[in-house]
């Protein structure tokens, strides 16, 4: 298999039902997708099972994983996921993507293409661009977060109409250029800070539309905490956005 200049980032706790099954999905895409799980010390063994996987081909060297010691937060996931992957520099394409099947392997190719054809630096699977498409939620779930996307809109400014989107593809240069320890938050308050700050700082942003698929199986990870962050988180960010605290790192 030849080098891959794409890495998709999958936070994991508890998911060994989805976790093999998320990784052949993308190694069967069309295309060259490696694949680093970061795994938050699963008590069901996830992680042992990706490892399982990484002596087998086509997956040796292409398949990765970082072991960490508990649920230390999906930001600081991701944040060591990026970095992890900046220090790579065949990784020109980075995403972030759930293990659950919420997020579509087939419309992986559609985010990159986003980015390597349309010149987006920051391509959003968007369940919210075209109507909502949503689907298994329980309604009040649907409201909280369509309406909680809105507000985000509402207070930042943000032209983007999913806000709290998950699936997403960054061109290196996005996170090469926002100071990835100064993120702050950690859960959905963490993926509305990165889409802002990459606003902020003058980058292309390009929602794809996409249908999300709640899980089949596992245990979702949403919780009221994670909702209230971001209530309270968006505040914050446009106060400092005002302020000037939001800022380019030199590359």
């Amino acid at each position: 298999m030849t080098e891959a200049e794409s890495i998709i980032i999958i936070p994991t706790y508890n998911e060994k039902e989805n976790i093999a099954q998320i990784i052949r999905a993308i190694f069967d895409l069309h295309g060259r997708f490696d694949i680093l799980v970061i795994d938050d010390g699963s008590p069901d063994g996830t992680a042992a099972i990706v490892k399982g996987l990484m002596e087998q081909e086509p997956y040796k060297g292409h398949l990765f994983i970082m072991e960490r010691s508990g649920k230390l937060g999906l930001g600081t996931a991701y944040i060591e996921g990026f970095k992890w992957a900046l220090a790579r520099p065949q990784y020109e394409y980075i995403f972030e993507m759930d293990a659950d099947f919420s997020h579509d392997p087939k419309d992986v190719p559609r985010l990159l293409a986003a980015c390597k054809e349309h010149g987006a630096d920051l391509a959003i699977g968007s369940r919210y661009i075209s109507g909502v498409n949503v689907v298994n939620w329980p309604m009040s779930r649907v409201l909280m977060s369509y309406f909680a996307s809105k507000y985000v809109k509402f207070v930042t400014g943000i032209p983007v109409h999913d806000t709290t989107a998950g699936f997403k593809c960054y061109r290196r240069r996005v996170l090469q250029a926002i100071p990835l320890n100064e993120i702050r938050f950690k859960g959905y308050a963490f993926q509305i800070e990165m889409k802002f700050t990459t606003y902020l700082l003058g980058f292309k942003i390009e929602e794809v539309p996409v249908i999300f698929v709640n899980r089949k199986y596992g245990t979702s990870k949403m919780s009221g905490s994670i909702f209230s962050e971001a209530m309270w988180g968006v505040i914050r960010l446009k106060w400092d956005a005002i302020t000037g605290k939001i800022k380019a790192r030199q590359v």
